[in-house]
């Protein structure tokens, strides 16, 4: 498995290593923390990209590149989500294959 891969992926959703670092003195949830902030940022992100569909069928765009933008972003963050999710799943599957 390609670490490198992985450092790539998190530093795309934005969280830094210090970030990390600091969650992982933290007791309480950190990883679900930063696990729920980066599904919130998805979703902000795809009613993002709603949003600018909708502007674009009603003829309330200004700016057609602006709107096109947001929309990609929106797929290319759910795409990541998922690249993560499928990740997450095959590292945990390989985890449980290990004996003990």
């Amino acid at each position: 498995m390609n670490i490198s891969s992985i450092n790539d992926t998190i530093s795309a959703l934005g969280v830094s290593n210090n970030n990390i670092k600091k969650d992982q003195n933290n007791e309480h949830g950190s990883f679900s923390d930063l696990l729920k902030g980066a599904v919130e940022d998805v979703n902000n992100r795809q009613i993002d990209g709603y949003n600018a569909m909708n502007d674009i069928a009603t003829g309330k765009v200004t700016n057609l590149q602006e709107a096109a933008q947001r929309i990609e972003e929106a797929d290319l963050s759910l795409r990541l989500g998922l690249e993560v999710k499928n990740k997450a799943i095959a590292a945990f599957k390989e985890i449980t294959r290990m004996q003990a």
